[in-house]
């Protein structure tokens, strides 16, 4: 099954050259317009935020960024890579796979994810049944492999948990038949990145009545326009004038719960950060949750007027404060 090429440059709208600050932006502003989390209108917003974020996913880190563009070279070529080889199964036919409902296309699957791929142990096991006696290979029973693949998962769903409805395609390279099973995914509250879940019997089937194998699906968390991700905390960068950094200042911030209110102390420092208990995600079974920390950015003005410039000089002769002593 060939895969459509995804230009995710235009997914963000910005340009092949653009800086890594400048897809920061582009992401965090289209983000804000239609993450799950966010927007009014979830259902709509839905679809269009997964190819945000699967855009951000690649480009938001070199190592994937360097191998997209090389990607998109070799389409530009005349074709893509090879896909890689379906896998045998147990009853010794070959398959490809593929999901639906994950929140990540094909075309990521293929080169920048895990992939709906199983393992090799149908080829081991077969070879080592080989001549084993007179039913040989068609009198052996073996477990189907395990299928691997990702799960894009909201802020919202590490809080609370959801339940996701699946689906799951594959063609039998023999026959060339179609198969699409539909189920349900129930994504556990504190589900964080990298975790696997568990799918029983949703992997290959088995051979003369063995079991099937079973799914296994990754967690990737979605990247989120106010948050980053540190375990089970979270932080939230909150940019502030020098003066409110100097003076102290009481500001809104963001959470999961909504906007809530920070003091920030009088002499907060450039990057220094301020811990709010318990609005992180969940951190175990008992219901504990991890802090909400922000991460203080203290911006300086570009272009200052007549009026500043003589209010700045004047503090710079009058100051006591000398960060390089005299």
């Amino acid at each position: 099954m060939s895969v459509e090429f995804k230009d995710y440059y235009a997914t963000l709208g910005v340009a092949r050259d653009a800086s890594d600050t400048e897809i920061k932006k582009a992401f965090r502003k289209l983000a804000r317009l239609y993450h799950p989390d966010i927007a009014k209108d979830k259902k709509t917003a839905e679809a269009k935020f997964k190819e945000i974020n699967e855009a951000y996913e690649v480009l938001g880190e070199p190592a994937k960024r360097r191998r997209y563009d090389e990607l998109g070279a070799h389409w530009q070529e005349g074709g893509p890579p090879p896909p890689p080889r379906a896998r045998r199964a147990a009853d010794g036919a070959y398959r490809e796979y593929h999901f639906g409902g994950t929140g990540f296309s094909d075309f990521f699957e293929q080169f920048f994810g895990r992939g709906a791929r199983a393992g090799d142990f149908g080829d081991l096991f077969r070879e080592a049944s080989r001549g084993a006696g007179a039913g040989g290979e068609a009198e052996f029973a073996m477990r189907g492999s395990d299928i691997e693949g990702d799960i894009l998962v909201t802020l919202d769903e590490v809080l609370n948990g959801s339940l996701r409805t699946i689906s799951l395609q594959h063609t039998d390279s023999r026959s060339g038949e179609v198969e699409t099973e539909t189920f349900k995914v129930r994504i556990p509250p504190g589900a964080q990145e990298g975790r696997r879940i568990r799918v029983p019997g949703k992997g290959e089937p088995g051979s003369n009545g063995a079991a099937a194998g079973d799914l296994f699906l990754r967690v990737r968390v979605a990247a989120h326009p106010d948050f980053r991700v540190r375990g089970s905390d979270l932080v939230h960068e909150l940019d502030l004038a020098p003066w409110e950094a100097v003076l102290g200042t009481e500001v809104m911030v963001p959470s999961l719960a909504g906007r809530v209110k920070l003091r920030v102390p009088a002499g907060t420092n450039n990057g220094q950060q301020l811990r709010l208990r318990g609005l992180g995600l969940p951190a175990g079974a008992d219901g504990h949750r991890g802090d909400l920390y922000v991460a203080v950015n203290v911006q300086l003005p570009e272009q200052i007027s007549a009026e500043e410039r003589e209010l700045w000089e004047r503090l710079s002769r009058v100051a006591t404060f000398h960060p390089r002593g005299r």
